[in-house]
């Protein structure tokens, strides 16, 4: 008993096994062997580690935007003159990351809740009071229908605000060409929370003499937070005089990508510019709807009526939309990394030995050499081999 429990420990505890390797002298699946190990290889080091920056953790930010326009336009339209300011052509007026600025506009004042005939437009004409069914309105139209058909314009006569909009022909917009001059600023400040990073648009060199001369410009002036909106407008694609007249999006990427391994004044801000709608480019002109537009209304009292002055709001909506990714140096990523690669070396023998066993004319010989074969005997054949073996020894 004594003798088989230690027999059963020194195999267990003091024997060590290694696999059995057969050198192969063969040129041609040498050169695949280094071929495969030396695409492995590349692979580790430039996709892996330089590319994906393997050895990295990653982080995403957490941010927030704030910003302000300023600049002053004068119209004159219909003998009444007026000077817009920021709080007239900037909607909503929070500073929010999602805006639009006035670039035209349908006035139409004095409205009040009463009766009138609808526009004279063939998608309201009747030709008797059956076409008007009195407490419906049509989809297209612009209140509830009277049951009666006016004659002078051969529209159905509704309860609305009255008199109704005309928006059929949109105006050159009078009011805000100037807004090609006005101007936009950003703050920006995001934090990477893993890593415990926070960060502003307003970088160390933009300090407060800077600010107060710069201008956003891709090449000579490209952290400058403040932004000309006919400069938008380029770098978007867009011609302003085109989209100023029916409106349209644009969205503002403001990219963050650091490396923190480096310096943190290296983590700096890089801004784009894309268009999303308007009719600035080929082929959008014949498209159904066009532009962006909305309508404000602004109520009074007037002899104890309530009327109102609406606007048909067209202007350039901004999305600011803000994206971060840090990376960092880390231990546990880079061992990841390291040991998927050490285990893609293992292709090479897997295509080398199929090569070898498979495919070589002397694939015999080579599985003689790789492989050792034996059968299984009864104990005491096995007692008995292995008694000749010590003698032997």
């Amino acid at each position: 008993m004594k003798s088989y429990i230690k027999d059963a420990l020194d195999n267990f505890l003091f024997e060590y096994e290694t696999p059995r390797q057969v050198l192969v002298k063969n040129r041609r699946v040498g050169i695949v062997c280094r071929l495969i190990q030396l695409g492995v290889l590349a692979y580790i080091i430039g996709w892996v580690f330089i590319y994906e920056k393997g050895y990295q953790s990653e982080d995403t930010a957490i941010g927030s935007v704030f910003t302000k326009m300023k600049g002053v336009a004068f119209t004159e339209m219909n003998g009444v003159q007026k000077v817009w300011d920021v709080s007239d052509y900037v909607f909503p007026d929070q500073g929010d990351s999602s805006f639009v600025v006035m670039t035209n506009f349908i006035i139409t004042r004095g409205q009040a809740q009463s009766t009138c005939p609808e526009l004279p437009d063939e998608r309201n004409r009747c030709s008797s009071d059956a076409d008007c069914l009195k407490g419906t309105f049509k989809r297209t139209g612009n209140g509830h229908m009277t049951g009666k058909c006016v004659n002078t314009t051969s529209t159905c006569e509704v309860m609305s605000w009255c008199p109704i909009e005309d928006d059929r022909e949109i105006p050159n917009p009078a009011l805000l060409l100037a807004a090609e001059n006005f101007t936009l600023f950003i703050k920006n400040s995001i934090t990477f929370p893993q890593f415990h990073v926070v960060r502003s648009n307003l970088v160390e060199v933009v300090n407060q003499t800077y600010i107060k001369t710069c201008l956003y410009d891709p090449e000579n002036n490209k952290l400058c937070p403040i932004f000309k909106l006919g400069d938008i407008i380029r770098f978007s694609g867009f011609n302003f005089s085109q989209i100023a007249r029916v409106g349209g999006a644009i969205g503002i990427l403001i990219d963050w990508e650091c490396n923190l391994d480096l310096n943190i004044q290296n983590c700096i801000p890089k801004y784009e510019f894309h268009g999303l709608y308007g009719n600035a480019k080929a082929g959008e002109s014949q498209q159904a709807s066009v532009g962006y537009n909305f309508r404000k209304a602004k109520y009074y009292m007037e002899d104890k009526v309530e009327k109102r002055t609406l606007m048909k709001v067209f202007g350039l909506r901004i999305d600011i939309i803000v994206h971060g990714l840090a990376r960092k140096f880390d231990i546990i990523p880079t061992l990841t990394a390291i040991g998927s690669g050490v285990g893609i070396f293992g292709v090479a023998t897997v295509v080398c030995d199929l090569v070898l066993l498979h495919l070589l004319p002397k694939r015999d010989f080579y599985k003689n050499m790789k492989f050792k074969y034996t059968t299984l005997q009864d104990e005491e054949t096995t007692i008995h081999l292995q008694k000749e073996e010590q003698v032997k020894d």
